[in-house]
C-alpha cells in the first residue's frame, strides 16, 4: 500500500502589489472559486469531485493575507475545506508580512518572499501567527507546513518544532531543497526526520532527459502520473506527494479560463485511485504515524516517449494562456 498525499496550496493572489484592497474581491472569486464563462473550477470543484470518487485532499491554507483583508474571508476558506471533509493544514507566503495592517514582525519592510529570508526567531514568530490565524477561522489539528513556493531552510524546521509541528512538505529538489541546508549534499525524495520535524518531500522523477520534475497537475500528464504510481508502489516508496493549487484548473495565464486539460488529467487521477483503492491509499497527516526510510528508494523515471506526449499535450494546453 502507497500512501498518496493530495496536497492542494490555497493561496489568493491581487496579480501584483497596486491597488491591492479594490482588486481582493475579484481576486478571492477567482483563486479560491475558480469563476470562469465555463463555471466555476476552483478548490470546492476540486474537493467535491474527490469526494465523488472517495477521496481526500490536504488543503495547505494561506492565511497571512488576512492580516491585510481581514478574518471573515480566511474563516470563508476553512469552513469550505472543513464542511467537505477535507484536512486543513498550514501554508505560508511571506509576501504578505509588509502588507499586513497590524505590523506580524517588527520594523519589517519591504518584501522579502520566502520563508528562508527571515531568522529563525522570525519564522518562529510568523508561524505562531499564521497558526492563530487558521485556528480563529475553525481550522483544528494543524499539524503540518508548506512554505511558499518551498522557499524553506533548516530553520524553518526548528521554527516548526518549537510551534509544535511534526510534518513538514517543504522540500522540493528541484527548486530550494538542496540550497536548504537540510541533508547538505543530497537530493532527497523520501521521508526523514529533521531537528525534531518529519520532512515528507515533493514527489520527483527524471523526465528521461536527465531533469527532475515534481509531480503536479499542470507540469505532467496523467499517463506519467499513472506510471509513477505504480512504478513507487513496485518500488517500496512510503509515499507519494502530489501538488494542486486551489486555481490549478484554470488557464495559467490570466486565470480567466478553464484548463480543460488539467481538468481532464485530474478527473482521471481521480478516477484511478478510487478504482485501485486497494493499492493506494489517499490521506493526510493528522492521525498519522511518522514512517522514515530506512533505505533511500530508487529515484522514479519516466521514459523520454511519455515526456514527448506530454510536452505535445502541454503545446495544446498553452494556446488557450
Amino acid at each position: 500500500m502507497l500512501d498518496v498525499f493530495f496536497t492542494i496550496d490555497v493561496e489568493v493572489w491581487c496579480n501584483g502589489w497596486k491597488n491591492i484592497d479594490e482588486r481582493f474581491a475579484n481576486a478571492f472569486d477567482r483563486y479560491i472559486y475558480g469563476t470562469t464563462p465555463q463555471g466555476q473550477f476552483g478548490l470546492p470543484y476540486q474537493m467535491k469531485v474527490m469526494n465523488d470518487h472517495g477521496l481526500t485532499s490536504v488543503c495547505f491554507i494561506e492565511p497571512l493575507f488576512s492580516a491585510r483583508f481581514g478574518q471573515q474571508p480566511l474563516d470563508e476558506i476553512v469552513a469550505l475545506v472543513c464542511e467537505a471533509g477535507h484536512e486543513p493544514q498550514l501554508h505560508m507566503h511571506p509576501e504578505w508580512v509588509d502588507e499586513a495592517r497590524t505590523p506580524l514582525l517588527e520594523g519589517m519592510q519591504g518584501k522579502r518572499p520566502n520563508m528562508r529570508d527571515y531568522t529563525v526567531a522570525e519564522q518562529t514568530s510568523l508561524i505562531a501567527s499564521g497558526l492563530q490565524m487558521l485556528e480563529r477561522a475553525g481550522a483544528p489539528n494543524i499539524n503540518a507546513f508548506r512554505a511558499g513556493s518551498f522557499g524553506f531552510n533548516r530553520d524553518t524546521l526548528e521554527a516548526l518544532a518549537a510551534n509544535g509541528i511534526a510534518y513538514d512538505c517543504s522540500y522540493n529538489t528541484t527548486l530550494f531543497g538542496q540550497s536548504s541546508g537540510v541533508r547538505p549534499g543530497e537530493t532527497v525524495w523520501w521521508p526523514f526526520e529533521c531537528a525534531g520535524v518529519y520532512e515528507y518531500p515533493m514527489t520527483v522523477f527524471d523526465d528521461g532527459t536527465g531533469k527532475l520534475r515534481h509531480v503536479q497537475l499542470t507540469a505532467c500528464s496523467f499517463a506519467e502520473i499513472e506510471k509513477l504510481l505504480w512504478t513507487a508502489l513496485e518500488a517500496g516508496h512510503q509515499s507519494f506527494v502530489m501538488l494542486s493549487h486551489s486555481f490549478e484548473l484554470l488557464n495559467g495565464g490570466s486565470r480567466d479560463r478553464s484548463d480543460p486539460v488539467t481538468i481532464n488529467r485530474f478527473r482521471k487521477f481521480c478516477a484511478f485511485m478510487e478504482k485501485n483503492r486497494d493499492s493506494f491509499r489517499v490521506r493526510g497527516f493528522q492521525g498519522m504515524q511518522p514512517e522514515v526510510a530506512v533505505q533511500p528508494p530508487p529515484l522514479l523515471r519516466s521514459p523520454i516517449w511519455r515526456t514527448g506526449m506530454r510536452m505535445a499535450e502541454q503545446v495544446y494546453r498553452r494556446r488557450y494562456r
